[in-house]
């Protein structure tokens, strides 16, 4: 009697195994199916453990403190660097791409120094809450077709997202560290669903740079060590976004009008050539973030800046990062009509402001005016940082 059991048992197993492959080949067509129906441009599927030696190389980009004061990425880093640490259950990862690509040059903008340089990412609603929605509608697609649980992702948790996108086949990361797309060029948004389900990995994007460094030679804050790193401390994206402090003098120039982000090193990489325009309309932009004129950040108060800003990247900043980012970019103008905004900012509340303010007059008016407005600010300010500015070295 014990022997009939035993004997069916492989029979049963495989019965078993190939019916829950089948169903899982089921269920990662009908989530490509639904993922494209949906605007994602590509959809694919890796295992957690694919990342390979992408774990080690962000605990030296962490020991190096090339993390700035990004303290989160130090503080999850167990969990960044496997996804199994982060939920011990997940068997597979679903890598999804959705293409925000521009339908103009994004840095001809720099060409044009009285207005403001918002990042292509920034420019339309909140991709958080857009991809969001979306991927959560598809993971409960997974969730009922495998029975297995599910978790849903978007740049929100310690997740290593470009890697694990290069391991499912959506793109290699370049010299630059973001992901590059043989169809998207550079501008893909990646989110996650993480599933206990067995789904059949895709096969890796291998690196297609070969010898060009465009988006190493362009950075102007040369803020890769060497290809394939990063010191975000250097980045202008980091700064103008991340950076909560005083941005450093040496860095100001270079910033020229960029007041969000930039994409200098994303823009010029020659896949971009294959890249369309993003069809999706929530990532256009609005006519708050297009580039805006100088003058208008300069004029916002807390209430106006919410307002005018609620629901994108930007409003995540805050006003008075993104007004002392906008001095930075009025003393870097030229533009002396300026002035008479950037000398009513010497009195803001907030020290990041008026350290800046004082900056952005030094660079923009004639001495006497300089002076009368030290003379009048200098004696009431109580901030050292701001009271700095006032003596350091001014490059005209």
């Amino acid at each position: 009697m014990p022997t009939s059991i035993f004997e069916h048992r492989p029979t049963d197993r495989t019965h078993v195994t190939e019916a829950s492959a089948a169903s899982a080949d089921a269920a990662k067509t009908a989530l490509t199916h639904a993922a494209l129906e949906m605007g994602f441009d590509v959809v694919r599927v890796t295992r957690p453990d694919a990342i390979g030696e992408a774990g080690n190389r962000l605990m030296t980009f962490l020991s190096e403190g090339r993390h700035g004061e990004m303290a989160w990425m130090e503080t999850n880093a167990d969990r960044r660097r496997d996804p199994r640490v982060l939920w011990p259950e997940v068997r597979s990862v679903i890598m999804l791409g959705f293409n925000y690509g521009p339908d103009t040059n994004p840095l001809d903008v720099l060409s044009t120094p009285g207005r403001a340089a918002i990042s292509v990412y920034a420019k339309g609603r909140d991709y958080h809450d857009v991809m969001k929605k979306k991927l959560k509608e598809l993971a409960g697609l997974v969730e009922r077709t495998t029975g297995e649980a599910v978790k849903v992702f978007v740049d929100t948790a310690p997740l290593m997202e470009k890697p694990l996108a290069a391991a499912a086949g959506l793109g290699w990361q370049g010299k630059h560290t973001n992901l590059v797309s043989r169809e998207a060029g550079s501008w893909l948004f990646l989110g996650a669903i993480l599933t206990a389900a067995e789904l059949a990995p895709d096969a890796p994007e291998v690196d297609h740079c070969g010898s060009c460094s465009r988006c190493l030679d362009v950075c102007p804050t040369n803020a890769f060590p060497g290809p394939y790193q990063l010191d975000a401390r250097r980045c202008i994206a980091y700064l103008t976004i991340e950076h909560k402090g005083h941005i450093a003098p040496e860095f100001r120039i270079p910033m020229k009008n960029r007041v969000f982000g930039c994409d200098d090193c994303l823009a010029v990489c020659p896949w971009n050539k294959f890249a369309a325009a993003s069809s999706e309309m929530k990532f256009a932009a609005t006519e708050a973030t297009a580039n805006p004129p100088l003058d208008e950040l300069l004029q916002l108060d807390d209430a106006t800046f919410r307002t005018r800003y609620a629901g994108t990247p930007v409003k995540r900043t805050g006003r008075d990062r993104v007004v002392r980012n906008a001095l930075i970019a009025a003393g870097n103008s030229g533009d002396a009509s300026l002035i008479p905004l950037v000398m009513s900012l010497l009195s803001d509340a907030s020290p990041l402001v008026r350290a800046m303010s004082v900056w952005a007059v030094r660079r923009l008016a004639e001495p006497e005016v300089v002076s009368a407005a030290k003379i009048a600010s200098y004696p009431r300010e109580t901030d050292e940082a701001v009271r700095n500015e006032w003596h350091i070295e001014i490059p005209q």
